[in-house]
């Protein structure tokens, strides 16, 4: 059966398939005008939760700009990032080209951009300007370290906001140095919080007919995620450091080897750990006074996982998955990217959804990890060429022909 983010959207009217619009992704956020200013991946990340979602997204390109910062259009990256939007190519730094952003920018309820902060004020499309002949405009910016402050003219970069924001000092083995995550968690989480600062903008906007301009930096983005961590410092005084694959406070919880591979297990409280000493044949451990009380397990924790490592070992990940499961405590196998997407679940869940790119022809990309019952969302379209849509959208501002061909002539487009 199929789960219901695989299923179509339902009522994806026609009137978006003409003009140059796109077949819609969604009816969520139908009607909704997004322009796109971003690069790189922190603000593509924002927008492609609007573009998923339903919203016209238009995204604003330099015409000679063939290359992009994430690489080739045809990319992994670029293609994942870039669905369910239009193209129009626009000189920003032309008198004609920005004449044109600023008429399209009246038309539009989101902006979003992540320049450097004085780059919007030279150009004069900041959220000041902009608002005054919009005033319901909301506009959302995404900085490396905030629009004002100390840092604010520095560089962001998910990397940096990584090792600023505290992740790397509690990410990796102890006496191994810092570590990065494997992802770029700074960035993917700024724009997922500006995603959801635009939404709670728009649901404000009802009431009060006015917009409003969104902030967010990789370093909000990134310290926020620290959370509990966060706490315990700010509460308790506690510093948190490198704990490796185990738990900083559940224990015991960590990797541990199997016959033929390797495992998670996560034992978390005191009913959980009887249940787990039981099936692991060693009900002795409940009474054993090293490892009575969760304070005791924290004290012992390398003997406990050394003894649980040696009764691990002998038996196959598949043997102990499901003997841990039937007993209650949460286990699960450690897959590799080509093993997560071949899972049942995550089959069953649609997170891979068919897509037929302009570039690559017949393949899948990411889909939302979201299942709504009425408006789901879906992959109604490939990434588009650059400026694919330039005269269409131009033409919907009410530019006439003329005008457009000559705007090409001059390069403003």
């Amino acid at each position: 059966m199929s789960s219901p983010a695989q299923q179509p959207v339902e009522h994806a009217t026609d009137a978006r398939a003409q003009g140059g619009a796109l077949p819609a992704a969604s009816t969520a956020l139908n009607g909704l005008r997004v322009l796109d200013l971003t690069r790189v991946r922190s603000g593509p990340t924002c927008v492609r939760q609007l573009a998923d979602w339903g919203a016209d997204v238009i995204k604003i390109e330099a015409p000679v700009d063939a290359a992009q910062f994430g690489g080739p259009r045809s990319g992994p990256d670029f293609q994942n990032l870039h669905r369910n939007k239009r193209s129009l190519t626009l000189d920003l730094k032309s008198e004609a080209g920005i004449a044109a952003f600023r008429r399209l920018a009246d038309t539009a309820d989101i902006i979003v951009e992540n320049f450097r902060p004085g780059v919007k004020k030279r150009l004069g499309i900041d959220y000041d300007t902009l608002s005054q002949t919009n005033p319901g405009l909301i506009y959302a910016s995404i900085s490396g370290f905030g629009q004002d402050g100390p840092l604010a003219d520095r560089p962001g970069f998910d990397q940096i906001a990584q090792g600023m924001g505290g992740l790397m000092s509690i990410t990796g083995e102890p006496g191994r140095g810092p570590m990065r995550v494997g992802i770029p968690i700074a960035d993917l989480c700024a724009g997922l919080f500006a995603a959801q600062g635009i939404l709670i903008a728009l649901f404000e906007r009802q009431s009060s007919g006015r917009g409003q301009w969104v902030q967010t930096s990789l370093l909000q983005a990134q310290v926020f995620m620290l959370d509990f961590q966060a706490a315990r410092w700010l509460m308790n005084g506690e510093v948190a450091g490198q704990a490796g694959n185990n738990h900083p406070t559940t224990i015991p919880t960590g990797v541990f080897a199997t016959e033929d591979g390797f495992m998670n297990i996560a034992v978390a409280g005191e009913v959980i750990w009887q249940r787990f000493a039981k099936a692991l044949d060693r009900a002795d451990w409940i009474e054993d006074v090293r490892y009575k009380t969760a304070p005791d397990r924290s004290k012992n924790r390398d003997a406990l996982n050394g003894e649980i490592a040696d009764i691990i070992a002998l038996k196959p990940t598949a043997h102990w998955i499901e003997t841990l499961i039937e007993a209650g405590v949460p286990a699960g196998e450690i897959n590799d990217i080509s093993q997560v997407f071949a899972t049942p679940q995550v089959r069953h869940l649609g997170l891979a959804q068919p897509v037929t790119s302009q570039e690559r022809g017949e393949t899948e990309l990411v889909g939302q990890p979201i299942i709504m019952s009425r408006t789901p969302s879906r992959i109604a379209a490939p990434p588009p060429t650059a400026g694919q849509h330039t005269a269409d959208i131009l033409t919907e501002i009410g530019y006439s022909d003329d005008e457009i061909a000559a705007m090409k002539a001059s390069g403003a487009i």
